[in-house]
């Protein structure tokens, strides 16, 4: 009996490395993290580490990074919060340790959130949709006609960088990477009630138990999130967006979303009201979704 092929799949963040070995069915066996190194060498090092690892038991190896992604050689430009990836191509540093038989792909952690959706989540079957992941800035992935939509520039999706609620003059300081936040929004209100700014749990309590401030930050957030969504609606009119992100595990944050949503759009009689769902995939989305854009980069595999 054929044994089921394996891939292992992995998420590079800015503070952490997550990675799982994943069968084709999306079924996650293993999951592990390190550290996230902070400079150049030591990064390529650790991820040759973990590739060698698994190496005598995968097909192939699934990366989801941050940064516009080249898809044609996983290529890496800017890497967002890691700027020293800019240029990095880790296919061929995995070729060159592993050889070209073990197949390698680079996806964005946008795109991959929407993938992974698309894929075993609450986009799958949605012809025209939208993952918004809510996090230190705002990551983005957009399905059109039942694909990833990349653009012209491998950019599309890139939420971050839309001008923001309140924006006068300088599209760099007032735009949805800042003003979009969760983490932002979270050590705002900790900040006033003086706990760890880390402390999520803690600053959806205060929400929870209607406490002024936090209602205030919460509400205006969420506001700011919803005039995000109308203004993409306005112009690509998609049936479904999920929200996703660490913040998303509140139903609390998609109920305020598509509360303000629902009196944008009964505003005006144009702009269509889209679904508004929270997505399936959490903490783990970025793994799926890096496995499946793999999938789809490889004949037979689906």
């Amino acid at each position: 009996m054929t044994e089921t092929p394996k891939y292992l799949s992995i998420d590079i963040g800015g503070s952490s490395i997550k990675y799982g070995l994943l069968d084709h069915a999306g079924q996650l066996m293993e999951r592990n993290k390190v550290i996230t190194p902070q400079s150049l060498d030591p990064f390529v090092e650790k991820i040759i580490e973990i590739v060698n690892a698994y190496s005598d038991r995968i097909k192939g190896v699934a990366i989801c990074a941050p940064g516009k992604i080249d898809p044609r050689d996983g290529r890496i430009y800017y890497g967002g919060a890691l700027t020293f990836l800019d240029k990095l191509s880790l296919p061929e540093k995995i070729h060159q340790r592993f050889g070209q038989d073990l197949i390698v792909t680079v996806e964005n952690d946008g795109k991959c959130a929407a993938l992974s959706e698309l894929w075993l989540g609450n986009l799958h079957g949605i012809e025209n949709g939208a993952a918004i992941v809510l996090g230190t800035g705002v990551g983005g992935g957009l399905i059109i006609d039942g694909h990833l939509y990349r653009g012209s520039h491998f950019q599309a999706g890139e939420l971050s960088f839309m001008p923001s609620y309140g924006t006068k003059n300088d599209i760099l300081k007032n735009n949805y990477g800042i003003d979009g936040s969760a983490v932002k929004m979270v050590k705002k209100i900790a900040k006033h009630y003086e706990f760890d700014p880390n402390d999520g749990l803690k600053a959806f309590k205060k929400i929870k138990k209607g406490k002024k401030y936090a209602n205030k930050v919460f509400n205006h957030y969420c506001y700011g999130i919803a005039e995000l969504i109308f203004a993409i609606q306005s112009v690509i009119d998609v049936q479904r967006y999920v929200i996703g992100g660490g913040i998303s595990a509140q139903p609390l944050v998609t109920k305020r979303i598509r509360h303000y949503l629902k009196k944008m759009v009964a505003k005006q009689a144009t702009i269509s009201h889209p679904e508004i769902m929270t997505a399936r995939f959490h903490n783990d989305a970025n793994l799926y979704g890096a496995l499946y854009n793999l999938l789809l980069n490889v004949n037979n595999e689906l």
